[in-house]
């Protein structure tokens, strides 16, 4: 019987099947392409499952389906190891915050690459506008243009107090993931759209501007039929996975249109002679995200 993946705990599964929510557990270890993998089996994922015969109520995960497409980081507890954050989604939401707690454009930038691997859409949503002064308007209004260029859906919010129509309108027929630092405001998000989805919300502590953990495990929520959204858990480091530095760029999509102008085939696009990209600053790419690019690869934004 097939099912859908829609609550993972690193133990056992809930599955979906037609109307049915049910417990399941996985036969033996898979892996994904010889992949080293923390979890296996992510949420979005579609399985086979069969009836437990030791244990009543239970299924056995015996297949994992193909997937579309999925979203990787680097486990930042193991290391050399991967885990699968979420699969078979439509779009990628990041909600950040300025203030309470900051989120840096590294992180942005890191969390879209991810997307990129799949061409997956990526959607900004800055959250808490009402703490937004003078100076941190300014700075939305300057990165606003930046994202939205290069394909990017971006909107200022305060969830709050209501999730506003053109982001309701965004996820409709969608699988959305939901991402972001803990206390950036995911479970508020959630609350607003289904009210008894009941997540718990934490408090920022005005000593470290950083948000407590609330959501523990990954998890799918149906706002319909065909219009579904995964929480994530927090996430306080975003470690790139399967990317090479030569193919960086190639998940910027500024810098993906001049694949292969450069003079050297491996071009890193910091000093090399004739490089294309390089030529291209502030106009066609941003030195804003110029400047992130050279952080990401030499691993100097500190992934917050």
């Amino acid at each position: 019987m097939k099912a859908l993946v829609i609550k993972s705990t690193g133990l056992w599964y809930e599955v979906q099947s037609g109307k049915d929510r049910l417990i399941a557990r996985l036969r033996g270890k898979f892996k994904l392409e010889d992949k080293k993998l923390t979890n296996p089996l992510a949420v979005g994922d579609w399985v086979e499952i069969e009836p437990n015969q030791q244990v009543d109520n239970e299924w056995v995960i015996t297949k994992i389906y193909e997937r579309e497409n999925y979203v990787i980081r680097a486990s930042p507890r193991k290391k050399g190891h991967d885990h699968l954050i979420a699969s078979n989604i439509d779009q990628g939401l990041l909600v950040v915050t300025l203030k309470k707690p900051r989120t840096s454009l590294g992180f942005i930038d890191r969390f879209l690459i991810t997307l990129e691997a799949f061409r997956i859409p990526g959607v900004i949503l800055f959250n808490k506008s009402d703490l937004y002064g003078t100076k941190e308007l300014k700075t939305i209004n300057e990165l606003k243009p930046v994202y939205e260029s290069i394909g990017y859906s971006f909107h200022l919010c305060q969830f709050d107090k209501e999730v506003d129509d053109d982001v309701v309108q965004l996820l409709k027929s969608k699988t959305s993931l939901l991402s972001g630092h803990s206390g950036a405001g995911k479970s508020t998000f959630i609350n607003q759209l289904l009210p008894n989805a009941n997540q718990e919300v934490s408090e920022i502590s005005d000593f470290a501007n950083k948000g407590v953990h609330t959501t523990t495990f990954a998890e799918l929520f149906f706002l319909n039929d065909d219009t579904t959204i995964i929480d994530t858990p927090g996430i306080k480091e975003l470690g790139l996975s399967e990317i090479e530095d030569e193919e960086l760029s190639h998940y910027f999509p500024e810098m993906r249109q001049f694949l292969g102008q450069c003079k050297f085939h491996n071009c890193l696009h910091e000093n090399e002679p004739g490089c294309r990209v390089k030529e291209a600053i502030g106009k066609e790419v941003s030195e804003l995200r110029y400047q992130s690019y050279l952080a990401i690869l030499r691993e100097e934004d500190n992934r917050r």
